[in-house]
């Protein structure tokens, strides 16, 4: 039977056209000038893949030599070992056996002294060069935490931005001895709980559950609290089943109640679009476990149908 004509194929005569095809695009990419990254040989693509947390941001980061590293690796031993003799102290004493007692609100942060500011972080959009807005975290006269700045929100015109105006304070990612990434495991409680004094203001809670994989990184749950201003503190108690999924500032269409078993970090952010200096007191951040709050989730879940595309 004679083979068709389409089945005839010169298989080792196409595969030498592609290594010279494949030489040529090398050749093309390494001259001078040329963006390397227009021309892809691998199915790698950076329209999906982030190679780090920080994505275009880390340019902003301090970057070390390999001396230096070593240099900060060494004076951290002593302090990592006594990290890790507290984790066993803890795990014989079982003292986690008295957390999550049903009305006893258990204090995850306090803010009394430098070193309980050590955990956590300030930034603003002027650190990355995309507004003028300032903040900072420091201890009062009064011996509390205080979360003060300016908000700015006028764009730069620099005809890249759309919207700026933001200031966050975000704790320092759950890590165990010798710098082990590890989270939070607030899965017995069912409350945040915050005693502030604010400005009136409206600030934003935000609680991390980035992961490994690169597409967990921006995962985040937010929910708003609203402070009344004046002389007086209010105690904040907000149910965990009121956040609602976010990543990379957008609100997904797909809805799913917080992991609270994976929690990597808090945060406080205020982005209300009011310019001017705000002031936010904190005495203490805790959690709670109420057993007569048995709502689960406080949105619609629902499945969206498969033709339509999801945020």
């Amino acid at each position: 039977m004679a083979i068709p004509k389409i089945m005839k194929l010169n298989i080792p005569k196409m595969y030498s056209q592609c290594l010279h095809l494949n030489s040529k695009i090398c050749a093309v990419s390494s001259v001078k000038g040329v963006n390397h990254n227009a021309i892809h040989t691998s199915p790698k693509n950076s329209l999906f893949f982030e190679s780090d947390p920080k994505g275009e941001y880390k340019k902003f980061r301090q970057k070390l030599s390999p001396k230096d590293h070593v240099r900060n690796g060494l004076k951290l031993v002593r302090e990592e070992i006594e990290v890790w003799k507290g984790e066993v102290r803890d795990a014989w004493e079982g003292e986690f056996f008295l957390k999550g007692m049903p009305g006893v609100m258990d204090v995850a942060f306090e803010f009394k002294c430098e070193n309980d500011l050590s955990r956590w972080i300030a930034t603003s959009d002027k650190d990355n060069l995309e507004g003028d807005s300032s903040c900072q975290l420091v201890i009062n006269d009064n011996g509390k935490g205080l979360f003060t700045g300016n908000l700015c929100v006028e764009v730069p015109k620099d005809g890249k931005l759309k919207r700026t105006g933001y200031c966050n304070i975000r704790s320092i990612r759950c890590k165990k001895s010798f710098q082990r990434e590890s989270h939070y495991d607030w899965g017995m409680y069912t409350h945040l709980v915050l005693r502030v004094r604010g400005d009136g203001r409206t600030y934003g809670l935000n609680l991390s559950t980035a992961g490994y994989f690169d597409i967990t990184w921006n995962d985040m749950y937010q929910y708003a609290l609203f402070t009344r201003g004046g002389p007086y503190w209010q105690y904040s108690k907000i149910p965990f089943s009121k956040f609602f999924f976010a990543s990379k500032g957008k609100i997904q269409d797909k809805q799913t109640p917080v992991p609270l078993n994976n929690i990597s970090s808090l945060g406080i952010t205020i982005a209300d679009k009011n310019q001017g200096p705000f002031c936010l007191e904190i005495d203490y951040i805790g959690l709670e476990f109420d057993p007569t709050h048995t709502e689960e989730f406080a949105y619609e879940m629902y499945n969206i149908p498969g033709g339509l595309a999801q945020n």
